[in-house]
């Protein structure tokens, strides 16, 4: 049974069908939800402990991993409670809250992995001058642009969203009040919000992804064309972990907002968005450990100076 006890608020349904799948997805959310934070704090911690690390892409990847902790606790929490048992129920302002914040991070993110992807290029086509053309004070107006885009965007979207007329019964078929799912849960006449998000989709996804395709095909012909196999892997190296970061990130966001309007695909899209909202801010610092040995230096790096401190402090006590 649903509580339905909150009727100025949202209930949302998740797969409150299949209560032993929920039990399942509560365990695996949860074990994602506990690494992400230590994966995040720790590349956000050797990016600004280790002076080695002081370089535009520890940047950018040190506000992705802030990033990816804002979002996960804006959702993952509620989504837990929703998982856990038969109370569904979230408040007006609360899913306000957590849609603003979805969307805004969500596009911040477009656009910051969007200025990885010319970071790397600039890395790859100008070596030499990388450190003149990416320098600190770009990269810090990079990073702002795309956190007030994403500012802007969801200024714009949440409250065209919110005022929509949803049908009394306020069930939510998803896990997380997102611009899709609640126009779903309208009654009344969505054009305008449609195309809103169609053309938010455009500007917000297809544009950036398209830069990043781009970038990376420019990339991948110019490494090509090294004569040596060492240079083509320390170029490919240096482009690897963000590729597969984006390739994680984008296919889950397609599959969530570009999904067809069917039942079979809105229930198979919610797996999607447990996947967007869950796995993804808690595999980015995995992939980024396992994949750059900066990353694994600094790591042991920093663990020795914690073991010799540790020793020193034992023989002066």
């Amino acid at each position: 049974m649903i509580n339905q006890s909150s009727p100025v608020g949202f209930i949302l349904l998740g797969f409150y069908e299949h209560p032993a799948l929920e039990r399942i997805l509560f365990v695996v959310v949860l074990t994602f939800y506990l690494l992400t934070p230590v994966g995040n704090t720790l590349i956000i911690l050797l990016s600004v402990l280790d002076p080695r690390l002081h370089s535009p892409m520890y940047f950018f990847l040190s506000n992705l991993s802030f990033l990816d902790l804002c979002f996960t606790t804006s959702c993952v929490p509620q989504m837990l409670v929703n998982l856990w048992g038969p109370k569904k129920t979230i408040s007006f302002l609360g899913c306000s809250v957590q849609l603003f914040i979805f969307l805004s991070l969500g596009t911040t993110e477009c656009i910051l992995l969007t200025v990885m992807a010319f970071d790397r290029y600039v890395a790859v086509f100008q070596p030499l001058h990388y450190a003149t053309i990416i320098h600190p004070r770009l990269c810090w107006q990079l990073a702002s642009v795309a956190w007030v885009i994403g500012l802007v965007e969801s200024l714009v979207q949440t409250p065209s969203t919110l005022r929509l007329p949803f049908c009394p019964h306020r069930q939510v078929d998803d896990f997380v009040c997102k611009v899709p799912a609640l126009i779903r849960l309208s009654c009344g006449d969505t054009s305008y919000n449609e195309i809103q998000m169609a053309v938010a989709s455009v500007f917000i996804l297809v544009v950036p992804l398209s830069l990043i395709l781009v970038s990376y095909g420019a990339i991948a012909r110019a490494v090509l064309r090294i004569n040596s196999a060492k240079g083509r892997r320390k170029a490919f190296g240096t482009c690897s972990s963000h590729l597969t970061v984006v390739t994680l990130f984008y296919s889950s966001v397609i599959a969530v907002y570009f999904q067809p309007k069917n039942p079979y695909a809105q229930e198979k899209g919610k797996f999607f968005v447990l996947f967007y909202a869950v796995g993804t801010p808690s595999l980015n610092p995995l992939i980024y450990t396992l994949r750059n040995k900066e990353v694994t230096r600094a790591l042991r790096r920093l663990l020795g100076k914690e073991i010799e401190l540790t020793q020193s402090r034992g023989r002066a006590a």
